[in-house]
């Protein structure tokens, strides 16, 4: 049973008044959005959630108002996969984007099909002014490749995303990707492809002034004022590199540093003899500082909309791509299964309309999708061929059928033989993540692969591998949980075990 008629069906015996929550599709009153989403912020610094020592006042408040989802996750820990999901509703073998779309990978194809109808298209279809502001690194670079600092190595990361591929953001002010945080790089809507400019001014500083001159809209400059609008933020930080932000953010932290060195007694910190040790050592401070400087320009957003009266009637959406480890379990950063890697913040705010709650949901990526347009009162208008599952009933405080696991999926190490393909899809790595359980496989080659089992709800910083002696676990979760993803996202990888 579709879940849209789920949900009618419960208002309708039940008199459930959470069903006057969705948007009237046939309304003049259309809800705004605002969707937020730092880069590499694991769920871990959320300030509210007590995991880490940082400092998140705004974010706390924030967190009083709405739902937060506590297990959301990043199915494909890696920026572009992510994006992709997020905007196309699908998983990245039916995307298409198998991993970040550099030079080399978009040789491939690897990058957001111009084709592809995402939640952007469908609202600029039903009446909404659109804007994107920050990174958006969904289009591959190619030649001849844009002159700048990240282009002249050997692999080419930033490129320019033309008009028609902007998917329905009228108002454009944003860039490839480009990890200079104190410099950072914009195309504006009308600029040319050789036409960027540089801004002497912390990024997510700087993209906040421009979210909140997008929210107030003086003159019209900026949206059209009889139109909702929809804007997304998408600032680079907390990403690496880790020194750059400004040094008042570091200041809170010196006081800190005591605090911030009890971390270093997890058991996931490598000793101060290994590198990787030494990495998180060296990095944890400013990086909680990122996420503390993330959070003040959140805030600004937030008063924006409260100053122009309109946090009553806009649903606000903060989350992130995926996390860090930081040298945790000595991995730099994500591309696999650990918690610090795949944990994402989910929280969203709908003043009047969503009650505020902590929620378990396994909320995948791809369901952010059909999840925002129920709400809006446009899921008349989701594609059939959608890969996510609309959960905005869950979001309204109703009963419905939930999740058991959600689906882990990384290609990296798999490149493949045949010339005609970046990937060989029936290599990498595929898993499941539970409530209770983590397990990912890494089929290195057709007969060969690796297996990890965590049991987090015993061993929550993923120290001990069970997958040797829990084998009636291993074949479970593969035979109720990843045999079915599998079938769901026409996968050819098939598990060895």
């Amino acid at each position: 049973m579709h879940l849209e008629f789920k949900s009618l069906l419960l208002c309708f015996v039940l008199g459930l008044s959470g069903c006057s929550h969705l948007a009237d599709p046939g309304s003049d009153t259309k809800p705004n959005l605002v969707f937020v989403f730092p880069d590499q912020m694991r769920s871990h610094t959320l300030g509210f959630m007590g995991k880490e020592p940082v400092m998140t006042p705004n974010l706390d408040d924030f967190a009083n108002e709405s739902v937060v989802l506590t297990h959301a996750m990043s199915n494909a820990p890696v920026c572009s996969p992510y994006r992709a999901m997020l905007f196309s509703g699908k998983y990245p073998l039916s995307n298409g984007v198998l991993t970040n779309a550099t030079g080399d990978a978009g040789k491939y194809g690897i990058q957001l099909n111009e084709e592809e109808i995402c939640w952007s298209d469908i609202l600029k279809e039903n009446g909404y002014s659109l804007g994107y502001i920050g990174k958006w690194h969904l289009d591959a670079p190619h030649e001849p490749y844009v002159d700048c600092k990240n282009n002249r190595g050997e692999i080419k990361w930033n490129e320019w995303c033309p008009p028609d591929r902007r998917h329905g953001f009228d108002f454009w002010y944003a860039y490839g990707t480009y990890d200079y945080h104190m410099r950072p790089m914009y195309w504006s809507t009308h600029a040319a492809r050789d036409s960027f400019h540089f801004v002497d001014q912390w990024g997510p500083e700087h993209e906040a002034d421009m979210a909140i001159k997008f929210i107030k809209n003086e003159d019209g400059a900026y949206r059209d004022n009889d139109k909702p609008f929809a804007l997304v933020v998408s600032m680079n930080p907390p990403h690496m590199p880790y020194d750059q932000l400004p040094d008042r953010y570091v200041k809170i932290y010196d006081s800190l540093e005591g605090y911030i060195d009890t971390l270093f007694n997890q058991p996931s910190v490598p000793d101060t003899t290994n590198r990787w040790g030494k990495y998180y050592r060296r990095h944890i401070k400013n990086q909680l500082a990122m996420v503390t400087g993330v959070d003040e320009q959140f805030g600004r957003i937030l008063r924006a909309l409260d100053e122009k009266g309109l946090d009553n009637s806009t649903i606000v959406i903060f989350t992130s791509d995926h996390g860090d480890c930081l040298g945790k379990h000595e991995m730099i950063s994500k591309t696999n299964p650990y918690e610090e890697s795949v944990s994402i913040p989910f929280l969203i705010r709908w003043t009047g309309e969503i009650s505020p709650k902590h929620d378990d949901l396994l909320l995948s990526v791809p369901d952010i999708y059909p999840t925002l347009l129920e709400l809006m009162g446009l899921s008349a208008e989701i594609p059939e061929d959608i890969e996510g599952t609309s959960y905005a009933a869950t979001m309204l405080g109703e009963e419905t059928e939930r999740p058991t696991s959600q689906l882990y999926f990384i290609m990296s190490g798999s490149l493949s033989q045949n010339p005609n393909e970046f990937y060989d899809v029936r290599l990498g790595e595929r898993g499941i993540r539970t409530h209770q359980y983590t397990l990912c496989i890494n089929k290195y080659a057709m007969d060969s692969a690796m297996l990890w089992l965590w049991d987090r709800k015993s061993d929550p910083y993923q120290m001990k591998n069970i997958a040797e002696e829990r084998p009636d676990i291993v074949e479970a979760l593969i035979e109720e949980e990843l045999k079915p993803w599998l079938a769901r996202t026409d996968d050819p990888w098939l598990p060895i075990h």
